[in-house]
């Protein structure tokens, strides 16, 4: 199997750079051996105005077949004798592009100490890979390619030249041009994309393989059109390990798209949780305040006799009434917005009357901890049918959420920036729409009955503010008016007859009228 990348230059920027940017020099044929044969870099043409690097990779078919222990893909003599004889010596396939993973392994990360800014730099590339199988044939090729900034040209091969009408086989001539990408970008583009197109790996494919392409799809990988497929076939279609990728890969394009980085999106709960019970905090899993005392007094302490019966904790309290106006607005199919370690979504799923529930959150952390909690992996199929678990960010809209018939944030909105608030209203009140919306977060004016927390603090260091009673209610008048909802409130927790209650809440029903003017 053959790979040619080409480059041109001047006098000032000699093509020859090439040979400093992929660390093999220019005037030397290299050999290195692999577990499959051995690769040779050489160059068939190196001078100031135009250079070209080969990577010739020599298949041995019985070491291919030996490092498998021998095994087919299946007991039929055909198969056995498929393992010798097969394209593996001359296409393109996985073997070259853990070639290039290898022998091109500090171009591929884009380092070179003798040319830092050659290889930060775009160069003017052409690959040519002249036996490539294609499982989608030339069109797929471009819509791998084509999205990346390359000008692709991909020829089928015919079956036989003497019998055009045989038809085209599934290989193509591949050629790639292009002035803007580094060289780095160019390896990476080609160390995943070769096997995806494939769509075949000859080793197995372990959870390290999701780390390797993350790595080599950074900065391309997440905003792709054809993630999906990449992954799949990647992958090799082992549907934990995609998963997996996918979740990652969210995550990278939801902090871009914030301008943020990974660890400022998934920050909402840490990576294991401390104990078993973890039932303890607020709905995100983030509060801090002794949010367990609603005795009454409003204190958050209680007297130490020992003979008084314990209070029922804040985050309980939020959740059954949570969980009444739910019943109350016959309400069947449920997201839980913000959905933290899934407490509120295992008490949907206690009551049949629930038919889907719907988590979503940012945080792939916090999913993973409500995974744990929901035991999805050992769920029964009815059961698990009725529940599902997504990623994803608040202030976008997602067609995923459209049509359900309520919607819980609780103890959300206080977690996020006010200038994109609006986003957040309008991606749930104005295009999710469903009936009903409830909505709970902190009021600020019962801060000062919690000894334990210091005058002007907010309850949790990621809290972006909390309002006051009028605030709140300010607010969700506003919304309501804005997006043709009726808003109701209720006090949830002791209410303090000068502070209010300790989590206040609003029922957000969508009027008749402006529900007839949408259907």
């Amino acid at each position: 199997m053959f790979l040619t990348i080409s480059t041109n230059g001047t006098a000032a920027r000699p093509a020859t750079d090439l040979g400093y940017l992929l660390h093999k020099h220019p005037g030397k044929a290299q050999a290195f051996s692999t577990s499959y044969g051995t690769a040779h870099v050489f160059y068939p043409e190196a001078d100031a105005e135009r250079c070209t690097a080969a990577l010739l990779l020599e298949i041995d078919p019985v070491a291919l077949v030996r490092r498998g222990r021998g095994k087919g893909r299946g007991g039929a003599p055909d198969a056995a004798l498929a393992q010798y004889v097969n394209d593996r010596p001359y296409a393109a396939s996985s073997l070259l592009a853990v070639a290039l993973g290898n022998v091109f392994s500090s171009a591929l990360r884009g380092v070179c100490a003798a040319r830092p800014e050659r290889a930060a730099a775009p160069l003017p590339l052409r690959v040519e890979v002249p036996a490539l199988p294609a499982r989608g044939g030339p069109d797929l090729v471009r819509r791998l390619f084509a999205p990346l900034g390359w000008s692709v040209t991909a020829d089928p091969v015919p079956l036989d030249t003497a019998f055009p009408e045989w038809g085209d086989s599934r290989y193509v001539r591949l050629l790639l041009e292009s002035e803007r990408l580094t060289l780095a970008e160019a390896l990476r583009h080609l160390y995943v994309l070769l096997p995806v197109l494939d769509d075949a790996k000859h080793y197995w494919v372990s959870a390290d393989e999701v780390d390797k392409l993350l790595r080599a799809g950074e900065g391309w990988l997440a905003g792709h059109p054809e993630q999906q497929l990449i992954t799949n076939r990647y992958l090799s279609r082992r549907w934990s390990l995609t998963r997996q990728a996918r979740e990652r890969l969210e995550l990278v394009r939801l902090a871009e798209a914030d301008d943020s980085e990974v660890e400022d999106i998934d920050n909402a709960v840490a990576d294991e949780p401390e104990s078993g019970d973890i039932d303890v905090a607020d709905e995100s899993g983030t509060e801090v305040i002794d949010n367990a005392a609603a005795d009454g007094t409003g204190t958050g302490t209680g007297t130490g006799t020992g003979t008084e019966e314990k209070p029922t904790p804040l985050a309980v309290l939020r959740r059954e009434a949570v969980l009444a106006v739910l019943d109350a607005c016959g309400a069947a199919r449920v997201l839980d917005l913000g959905c933290g370690q899934g407490q509120l979504v295992q008490a949907l799923l206690k009551d049949a009357r629930f038919t889907e529930i719907v988590g979503v959150d940012v945080s792939q952390r916090a999913l993973t901890i409500a995974s744990r909690r929901l035991k999805l992996d050992r769920m029964g199929e009815r059961q698990a049918a009725r529940v599902k678990l997504v990623q994803g960010s608040l202030v976008y809209t997602d067609q995923r959420l459209r049509g359900y018939d309520a919607a819980v944030l609780s103890e959300v909105v206080e977690h996020v920036d006010p200038p994109r608030l609006p986003a957040l209203e309008y991606a749930v009140f104005g295009h999710a729409r469903p009936r009903t919306v409830v909505v709970t977060t902190p009021n600020a004016e019962y801060n000062v009955r919690w000894e334990s927390l210091p005058a002007g603090h907010v309850r949790h260091g990621d809290h972006r503010f909390e309002w006051t009673r009028e605030e709140f209610r300010t607010w969700a008048a506003a919304v309501a008016e804005r997006y043709g909802y009726e808003a109701e409130f209720t006090p949830v927790g002791p209410d303090d007859p000068e502070v209010g209650p300790p989590t206040q809440m609003a029922t957000f029903t969508i009027t008749t009228e402006r529900e007839a003017k949408a259907a």
